[in-house]
């Protein structure tokens, strides 16, 4: 990278920022785009507000741009509608300024695999709702790098977890609960091994995917530290945070009836399946191709709960 390279990041959730942190260090020129125009940036970084399902909005804030991140993500209930939009905006904006295109996504387009570990020859599998939209931008994006419109790689990441991460299945309500001394709140069966990822590992991946010319043209798992169970994962939350480990486990016939009064929450329930099989994200292909290895989940967990502490908990 050189010091007058632009990158632009749509989107100021953990993972955008993530990536603006990494860019940041690297001393590229970045500027991050959302709704509002307004963020918590590092010093020298641009923010620029508007709507990135308006392409003519897209193609301007993209002028110039060597690199575009895609990590925007709308509200939960709202994906059928927002999301594929958004992506549109995005790509548009990218093949205008001929810049590659980075896109973070998750891993609901597999749907359940019985417990198998994701790769990332999995077939898109699945079987809900969100999982349907998922695979559908991801087919488009890799449908828009075959036709040459724009050079593309995806980065996937499981349930994350850091610094600013508060809305995510390990976020707040586990974190932030933990260091407050209060029982840390999962959903499905605690005991099935599932990977968690840390969102400064998510930036970081997703910088080396803009880096690389092999990186494009597929989509990659970036790498997660080691996958114990659920309730380890707590347990060790609970171990840096010096409490005593408290779990509570919602019954899914209590999330349904919660789900009524909490648009969010319901939709969360058609993901459940995967806190109830063991869900393990294999990243070997972007370790060989890479070099980049996951930050160890002690360290993770620790530097996440020291953020927790700083900005005072749950």
């Amino acid at each position: 990278m050189t010091d007058n390279e632009l990158h632009v990041v749509f989107g100021t959730g953990p993972v955008g920022l993530a990536v603006m942190d990494d860019l940041v260090r690297k001393g590229t020129r970045v500027r991050m785009v959302n709704r509002s125009g307004r963020a918590d940036v590092a010093e020298g970084v641009e923010v620029v507000g508007g709507d990135a399902a308006d392409s003519t909005f897209t193609r301007e804030v993209s002028a110039g741009a060597s690199v575009v991140y895609f990590a925007l993500n709308p509200p939960y209930n709202r994906w059928p509608e927002l999301f594929p939009s958004l992506q549109a905006g995005v790509l548009e904006s990218a093949a205008s300024a001929g810049a590659k295109l980075i896109a973070v996504e998750n891993l609901y387009m597999y749907g359940p695999t019985g417990g198998r570990p994701l790769t990332e020859d999995l077939p898109y599998a699945a079987n809900t709702r969100k999982g349907a939209v998922r695979a559908g931008m991801s087919r488009e994006l890799m449908e828009a790098d075959a036709s040459g419109k724009v050079r593309v790689a995806i980065g996937r990441a499981s349930d994350f977890f850091g610094p600013r991460v508060l809305a995510s299945a390990a976020g707040e309500q586990i974190f932030g609960r933990a260091v407050a001394g209060k029982s840390a709140q999962v959903a499905g069966d605690p005991d099935q091994p599932h990977t968690y990822t840390y969102a400064p590992d998510i930036g970081k991946g997703l910088v080396v995917l803009g880096e690389r010319e092999e990186a494009l043209g597929r989509a990659w798992h970036l790498p997660s530290p080691e996958t114990v169970t659920t309730r380890r994962f707590v347990e060790m939350i609970f171990e840096e945070a010096g409490e005593p480990a408290r779990i509570q486990t919602a019954p899914k016939f209590v999330l349904r009836v919660m789900g009524l009064f909490n648009p969010p929450l319901r939709e969360m329930i058609e993901m459940l399946y995967e806190f109830e099989e063991p869900f393990v994200v294999d990243h070997s292909d972007f370790e060989q191709a890479f070099g980049m290895s996951a930050t160890p989940l002690r360290q993770a967990i620790g530097e996440t709960v020291r953020w927790y502490r700083r900005v005072g908990g749950d």
